[in-house]
């Protein structure tokens, strides 16, 4: 396959762009070499997200696109949609060349060799353990980097396909963590964004022996576990959780990184986690927490242990340890069940814990979950009507919430430089600062003096500057550049 040309098309989420960043440097290791033009591709890669209704459809449109306009190509369908209905797409989904679903990731050797001697391969590769590697290409901006310490789910809230997707859950060994966060480090990457389905659940997979110890807490979080863990002074017996633990062993490693955790179901937040980040101030205070809802009676029926109250209180708790912590989270609206005094209660909840970011998405009916054969399924109208309501509340929370960031100095990562208009001294620059996560929060604006030789020289895609907040806009802060 040598001097074969490949093109990929992302879909999906962080823990899908790792598994496109993989194949890339699987692909090219055999000797294919990657264009961003899919016109001169021998093979388009669809790397398809399967979440939820509107994401199939776009990665199935992105499918038809390339059949109608590379005809000359080989089509690979792969990721999420691929491995979850990949039986069905054998038979009915011709204009795929190949099918190849999103397990162990190595076969894709074999597969695309097949593939090119005119075969048509349909391939599901098992669930086992976490794919992980080198990654010669990172899809991200430059300076960021995702680390995927899990992979697959055991939380089975009723709502969610990805137990269906991508398996249950496994944990990579601390060591070989730690030893990915050091060599991205070296390469220069600024921000490292820990991911998985849920963090708080590391190390609590069936076959778990992260710490190579023999020490497993699947039993202690799957079935010891009657409330949240915030409300449990017993859990565990008291022992540190291993999230802690792997954090505690990150901040062993030298350097001037960001180290920020995404995902952390509210069930299984630890206050311990917060003890081992106070400890090392790479640790960025961002906690992405997707509480789905606020009402008591439909939090039970997504098979979660949480309340109102005890939700609340977990906000409450890790803005003690760090009043200026920034809190993301996601509502899903028209639940079955959810009536209109349910839907309320959500809004009620939303502005008690004033979350700086939030998604609002209308339920999506996904067959083989629990949810699906619920009785009182909403109207999609209604659905989107209290989602676009939780997102206006969320506007005027994230406007104001950012108005106390005026007038402070941060650390921000520059990601791109905009082209100015033709005249102007003003030198413009897009970054983030530390309360906002890649690609779903806002932005910084920097602006800088195209005079200012230092300047020019520091505002770079990759580098992190310093950089004061002048002022706000709904989602964005404007600042200016102060120096490296």
């Amino acid at each position: 396959m040598t001097d074969k040309t490949f093109f990929l098309d992302q879909h999906g989420c962080a823990k899908n762009q790792v598994d496109g960043e993989l194949l890339i440097s699987r692909l090219t290791a055999l000797g294919m070499i990657r264009t961003e033009d899919a016109s001169k591709a021998d093979l388009i890669i669809i790397n398809t997200c399967g979440f939820i209704e509107s994401a199939k459809k776009e990665s199935l449109d992105a499918l038809m696109l390339a059949r109608d306009v590379y005809p000359h190509a080989k089509i690979l369908l792969a990721g999420c949609l691929a491995e979850r209905y990949a039986d069905v797409f054998k038979t009915e989904l011709p204009e795929a060349d190949a099918v190849f679903g999103n397990g162990d990731l190595t076969q894709i050797d074999d597969t695309v060799a097949s593939l090119f001697r005119g075969e048509r391969p349909v391939v599901r590769p098992p669930q086992k353990g976490v794919c992980c590697g080198d990654r010669n290409v990172l899809l991200s901006f430059k300076g960021s980097a995702f680390v995927k310490i899990t992979e697959g789910c055991d939380n089975r809230c009723t709502f969610c396909a990805i137990p269906l997707i991508r398996g249950c859950l496994r944990s990579r060994k601390a060591d070989d963590i730690v030893n990915e966060i050091k060599l991205l480090v070296e390469k220069g990457v600024h921000e490292i964004n820990l991911i998985g389905q849920d963090l708080a659940a590391y190390g609590c997979g069936k076959d778990d022996d992260v710490f190579c110890r023999g020490e497993n807490w699947y039993n202690a979080m799957y079935h010891g576990l009657s409330k949240p863990v915030i409300d449990d002074s017993s859990f565990a017996n008291g022992k540190q959780s291993l999230l802690a633990e792997l954090v505690s062993q990150i901040s062993s490693l030298k350097g001037n990184f960001w180290i920020r955790l995404l995902y952390i179901h509210p069930d299984h937040f630890n206050p311990d986690i917060l003890v081992a980040m106070k400890k090392d101030s790479r640790f960025l205070p961002y906690f992405d927490i997707p509480f789905q809802s606020g009402d008591d009676g439909i939090i039970r029926l997504m098979n979660r242990k949480g309340s109102f109250d005890s939700y609340v209180n977990l906000v409450n708790v890790i803005r003690k340890e760090f009043p200026e912590s920034c809190i993301r989270t996601t509502f899903l609206t028209g639940f079955p069940g959810e009536t209109d005094a349910a839907a309320e209660k959500t809004a009620l909840f939303l502005q008690a814990i004033q979350s700086d970011w939030s998604g609002c998405f209308p339920y999506s009916r996904e067959e083989e979950t629990p949810a699906d054969k619920m009785k009182g399924h909403v109207p999609r109208k209604i659905a989107e009507k209290r989602a676009s309501r939780l997102e206006h509340l969320q506007s005027a929370i994230t406007a104001e919430r950012l108005k106390t960031r005026i007038g402070k100095e941060y650390d921000v990562l520059i990601e791109e430089i905009v082209q100015n208009a033709e005249g102007t001294d003003e030198g413009l620059a897009i970054g983030r600062a530390w309360f906002e996560a890649p690609e779903v929060d806002g932005n910084v604006v920097v602006r800088y003096d195209l005079d200012d030789a230092d300047a020019v020289r520091a505002v770079v895609p990759g580098a992190m500057v310093k950089v004061r907040a002048l002022a706000s806009s709904a989602v964005d802060i404007d600042g200016e550049y102060i120096g490296r």
